[in-house]
C-alpha cells in the first residue's frame, strides 16, 4: 500500500513538474534563443567571452526576453504567435547585421547610420556581400536556431492571454534582471575604466557589446539617439588624488617661440553665458595647455596645399617595385615613425572627420555631416581663402556620399564630386589618376592654391572582379609572391600611386614644385584584407589590438634639403594642427583634440574604445590594462590620468558639434 501511495506520489509530482515546465517553456526559450544568439556574436567577434561578460548580458537578455514575452502573453495564440515572430526575428536580424557590420569594419553600426544613409552603409554592395559570405558560418548559427523557433513556437506559445497574475510575474522578472545587472554595474569601480563609466558615461559600441551585449547596446545606441544625454559627464572614473603626469625624457632645452593660441577672454565669456553646458566648455578649454610653437612653425608659409586623404592607404600599400612614388615620398620629407590611423565609427567618413578637422567623431553619428550645421573656423579653406588661396575639393565617387557636398562647402572648399561637376568615368572604384588629370591642371594656374582629394581608388573588395582598379593595374602585381587579395590591394594603390607622379609632373612643369607641399594619410588600414593578408604584406605577423593601426603620413615638399624623422606616438587626429602650424596658420590649439606632432607636447594616440597610446605605455581598454614600455617606472595614477584626458577629448569633441562652440568662441 505504502509503495502504491509512493507512487502516485511520485508520478503527481512529475505531473506538476511536467505541467509548470509546459507553462514556462515559452519564456525559458525565448530567453535562451536571446542569450545564445548573443553569444554567437561575442564568440565570432571577440573570440570568447569573460565570465563578467556572460553575467551581464545573461542578465540583460533574461530581462529583453522575459519583456518581449510579455506582450506575446496578451493575446490569441494567433496574435501571439506572430508577435513571437517579429520580435525573435527582429532581435536575429539586428545581431546578424551587426556580425555582417564588424567582418566588414571592424566595429559596429549604430542606428543613426541605418536612420539617415542606408544607401551608404551598401553602397559598395560587392563589400556587402563579401562580408555577409565572410561570415556566413556564424549567421548560419544564429539563423538556423531562430528558424527552429519560429517553426515549433505553435507548440508553446501562450494559446490565450496569460492571467493578471502570471503577467505580473514576467514583468516582474523582467524588471528584476534588468535591475540586478544594473546594481552589479554601478556598483563596479575597479579598473582603470570601471564598468559603471562604460555604461552610463560613454557610448562605445566595441565594448559595450562585448560586455553587455549587442541589444544592449542598441538600447543605449536609442537612448543616444533620442535623449542625447547617455554621455552625461565628462568626469572619467579616477578616484586616487592625481600626481604630475610623468613624461618622457627631453634630450635638449628648446627654444621658446610662443604658443599657438588666439586672443579669447574666457572669463568675460563665462561672466555673460548663462548655459551650464557652454560655461563648462569655457572653464575647460581655458585650462587646456596649448602646444608651442617650434622651428618648424611657418616652414611652409605661403606655399601651395595639395592634401589627400587615401581610401584604405597605409604602410602595406608602399612596395619600391609597383608604388615607387608613394616610397619615395614615404622616406623623405618629415618620416613619422609612430603614425597610427584609428578606425572610427562610421569609417571612412570618420576618418576623413578626424584628419581634417583634428577632433574625434561623436558616436552614434555622422560627425562629418553633422558638422556642415555648424561654424567650422578650422577646416582648411576657411582658413587659407582669406589669405588668397583658391581652396578646392573633390571626391571621385558620388558627390554626395556621406552628404560631403553639405560639408565640405562648410570647410570653406568650393567642392565637386561625381556628378555635381567632376568629370570622371563612373566605374568601381573610380580612378585617383583620372581626378587628377581633369583638376591639377587647372588648379595649379591660381596660385597660391589648396586642393584637398579624397581618394576611393583603394577601395575594397580586393579582387579582380568587381574592381577596376585592381583589375586595370594587375599585370604590374601579378609577378609579386603575394595572394590575389594582396596582389589586387597593391593595383589598387598603383592607381594612386600613378596620381601622385602626374602631380609631381605637373608641378614642375609648372614651376610650382619647390613652391608645393603634399600631404597624404590613409582614411583607415585596409580593413578588406583579412589577418593573415595583412601579416603577409608587413612580412611578418602583426600584433592585433595595436599593430595593425600602424601606418603612414606623408608630409613632402621638394624644398626640404633632408628628411627629419620623428619618433613621437601621433595619429591621424594631429594632422590637422600640424600641418596648420606648418603654414604658419593662426589657430588655438586648446580647441582642437589632436596635437601639432612637431611641438613638444606628449605624443598620444587615441583609439575608438578608448584604448591609447602614449610613448610611455599602452592601454588595452578592452582588457582594462595598462602596459608601460620595458624599463620604463609609471605611477600608479598615471593610467586613470591618460585615460582622463582621453574622455574628455571625446566628451568635449563631442560637445563642440552639439553646441556650435566654435561660433560662441571665435566669430
Amino acid at each position: 500500500m505504502a509503495s502504491i501511495l509512493t507512487k502516485r506520489s511520485n508520478q503527481s509530482r512529475i505531473d506538476k513538474n511536467k505541467s509548470y515546465f509546459n507553462k514556462t517553456r515559452f519564456y525559458l526559450f525565448f530567453f535562451l534563443l536571446v542569450f545564445y544568439t548573443e553569444m554567437v556574436v561575442k564568440i565570432y567577434c571577440f573570440g570568447g567571452a569573460s565570465f563578467k561578460s556572460i553575467l551581464y548580458t545573461g542578465l540583460f537578455s533574461a530581462s529583453l526576453s522575459l519583456g518581449c514575452a510579455f506582450f506575446c502573453s496578451l493575446w490569441s495564440k494567433k496574435i501571439n504567435q506572430i508577435l513571437t515572430i517579429i520580435f525573435v526575428s527582429i532581435i536575429v536580424l539586428l545581431c546578424m547585421a551587426q556580425i555582417v557590420y564588424f567582418t566588414i569594419f571592424g566595429t559596429f553600426g549604430t542606428l543613426y547610420s541605418l536612420y539617415v544613409g542606408a544607401d551608404a552603409i551598401t553602397g559598395f554592395w560587392s563589400g556587402t556581400v563579401s562580408g555577409i559570405i565572410s561570415s556566413i558560418v556564424p549567421l548560419l548559427f544564429v539563423l538556423i536556431p531562430s528558424v527552429v523557433f519560429i517553426k515549433f513556437s505553435s507548440k508553446f506559445v501562450p494559446d490565450k492571454r496569460q492571467n493578471l497574475n502570471t503577467l505580473l510575474k514576467i514583468v516582474l522578472g523582467s524588471i528584476i534582471f534588468y535591475l540586478l545587472a544594473l546594481l552589479i554595474i554601478i556598483n563596479n569601480s575597479s579598473g582603470i575604466m570601471p564598468d559603471r563609466y562604460l555604461y552610463r558615461n560613454s557610448f562605445i559600441p566595441n565594448l559595450t557589446v562585448d560586455n553587455f551585449g549587442v541589444m544592449t547596446t542598441i538600447r543605449l545606441d536609442a537612448q543616444n539617439l533620442l535623449f542625447k544625454n547617455i554621455i552625461s559627464s565628462p568626469q572619467p572614473p579616477i578616484e586616487e588624488e592625481e600626481t604630475e603626469e610623468e613624461q618622457p625624457e627631453k634630450p635638449e632645452r628648446r627654444p621658446e617661440y610662443g604658443y599657438n593660441v588666439t586672443e579669447i577672454n574666457f572669463d568675460e565669456l563665462i561672466e555673460n553665458e548663462n548655459n551650464e553646458t557652454i560655461i563648462e566648455m569655457h572653464k575647460y578649454f581655458s585650462s587646456v595647455e596649448p602646444t608651442k610653437k617650434n622651428k618648424y612653425t611657418g616652414l611652409f608659409e605661403g606655399k601651395n596645399l595639395i592634401w589627400i586623404v587615401g581610401e584604405a592607404f597605409s604602410t602595406l600599400a608602399l612596395n619600391d617595385e609597383v608604388t615607387p612614388t608613394l616610397s619615395k615620398l614615404a622616406g623623405e620629407g618629415f618620416v613619422f615613425n609612430n603614425f597610427y590611423n584609428p578606425v572610427w565609427s562610421v569609417s571612412t567618413s570618420d576618418g576623413e572627420y578626424v584628419t581634417l578637422t583634428g577632433l574625434i567623431p561623436k558616436s552614434g553619428v555622422w560627425s562629418i555631416r553633422q558638422s556642415s550645421k555648424i561654424y567650422m573656423p578650422y577646416g582648411f579653406g576657411n582658413l587659407l581663402s582669406p589669405l588668397g588661396y583658391s581652396c578646392k575639393a573633390y571626391h571621385n565617387h558620388y558627390y554626395n556620399y556621406y552628404d560631403r557636398h553639405l560639408s565640405h562647402p562648410n570647410l570653406g572648399y568650393d567642392y565637386k564630386g561625381l556628378g555635381n561637376g567632376l568629370k570622371v568615368t563612373e566605374v568601381w572604384p573610380e580612378s585617383d589618376l583620372e581626378m587628377m588629370q581633369v583638376t591639377i591642371p587647372n588648379d595649379i594656374t591660381q596660385t597660391p592654391f589648396h586642393t584637398y582629394y579624397m581618394t576611393v581608388s583603394g577601395h575594397l573588395n580586393y579582387t579582380t572582379i568587381g574592381n577596376t582598379m585592381a583589375k586595370r593595374n594587375w599585370d604590374a602585381v601579378k609577378d609579386l609572391e603575394y595572394s590575389d587579395p594582396c596582389k589586387a590591394y597593391l593595383a589598387c594603390n598603383v592607381e594612386l600611386d600613378k596620381a601622385i607622379s602626374y602631380i609631381l609632373e605637373q608641378l614642375e612643369l609648372a614651376g610650382e614644385l619647390e613652391n608645393t607641399v603634399i600631404v597624404l594619410s590613409g582614411d583607415h588600414y585596409p580593413y578588406g584584407l583579412t589577418d593573415e593578408e595583412l601579416d603577409e604584406l608587413a612580412g611578418y605577423e602583426q600584433e592585433k589590438k595595436f599593430e595593425k593601426f600602424r601606418s603612414t603620413l606623408i608630409i613632402w615638399s621638394a624644398s626640404m634639403e633632408e628628411a627629419v624623422v620623428v619618433d613621437k606616438v601621433c595619429s591621424s587626429l594631429d594632422v590637422m594642427p600640424t600641418i596648420a602650424n606648418l603654414m604658419g596658420l593662426e589657430y588655438d590649439s586648446r580647441l582642437v583634440m589632436g596635437r601639432d606632432i612637431l611641438s613638444d607636447s606628449s605624443g598620444l594616440v587615441i583609439f575608438n574604445d578608448r584604448s591609447w597610446i602614449t610613448d610611455l605605455g599602452r592601454y588595452d581598454a578592452k582588457q582594462n590594462l595598462f602596459t608601460p614600455i620595458e624599463g620604463v617606472t609609471i605611477s600608479e595614477t598615471y593610467a586613470k590620468n591618460i585615460l582622463k584626458k582621453v574622455n574628455n577629448a571625446f566628451y568635449y569633441s563631442a560637445k563642440i558639434l552639439e553646441k556650435d562652440y566654435y561660433s560662441k568662441v571665435l566669430k
